[in-house]
């Protein structure tokens, strides 16, 4: 099953490559950005110890390849949970292609390299299709296809949508609930809905290329399975972003 999935996301990743149009020249676009959170949770897991933590990136874009780089740095230390400040917990690194099948409908392929500290790596490959209509609904499908044991797949689907508040001012609000089929290493050995996330994030453009942006979230467990392995959670931050 699993070289079975593997080969059909490589045969996907070249057929969309090679559909697409040969660039004449290839030129670069990207971001950065840095912020600052007051704890580090990922699929509703508190990977911090309730402890602030920076977290940051950079993306770099040509055509419709996506090649990108994010980390989570402990601010402060837990002693139980063993997190020391200043640490980089994970690393990860991210190839992504993505491209619109047609005005309404748009896929994102990829893969990522999670480096994790006192846990061993692994890789996920992910598709995503979304619609660009009311709400921007969205499907996405993860495949451990490294370190899980059993099925390794987890699968998303979210909504959103962003208003203008007023000139260089936007509000961004969302909702995204998530699906374990026995994605062990990283989730959880059951099947069932894992959490859901409500969030708002309000971004302000300080200059045509710099913005800061304060958000919110909200995570809570949906299944018995989920709830034994995860609490209701908060999470607020602040992240800077340059465009360029």
């Amino acid at each position: 099953m699993k070289k079975f999935i593997v080969i059909a996301f490589a045969l996907t990743l070249a057929l969309t490559a090679v559909s697409s149009p040969a660039l004449a020249a290839i030129e670069v676009e990207g971001d950065a950005y840095i912020g600052v959170y007051d704890k580090y949770l990922w699929r509703g897991f508190d990977l911090s110890g309730s402890k602030s933590v920076a977290q940051g990136g950079v993306d770099l874009t040509a055509g419709n390849f996506t090649l990108s780089y994010w980390t989570n740095v402990q601010l402060s230390s837990d002693k139980g949970e063993g997190f020391k400040s200043g640490e980089a917990t994970e690393n990860d690194f991210i190839l992504d292609y993505s491209r619109d099948i047609n005005d309404l409908v748009s896929i994102s392929v990829g893969d990522i390299y999670y480096m994790l500290d006192g846990l061993d790596d692994t890789h996920e490959l992910y598709l995503t299709v979304s619609l660009s209509t009311i709400f921007e609904p969205s499907v996405t499908a993860y495949y451990d296809w490294d370190e899980a044991d059993e099925t390794g797949l987890y699968y998303t689907i979210s909504i959103g949508h962003s208003f203008d508040l007023m000139e260089k001012l936007g509000l961004s609000l969302a909702a995204l609930a998530g699906y374990n089929q026995e994605s062990d290493y990283a989730v959880g050995d059951y099947s069932g809905w894992h959490n859901y996330e409500l969030s708002a994030s309000v971004e302000y453009a300080i200059t045509d290329q710099f913005s800061i942006s304060p958000s919110f979230l909200f995570s809570s467990g949906i299944s018995d399975d989920a709830k034994d392995a995860i609490d209701s959670e908060m999470l607020s931050g602040v992240a800077i972003n340059f465009t360029f």
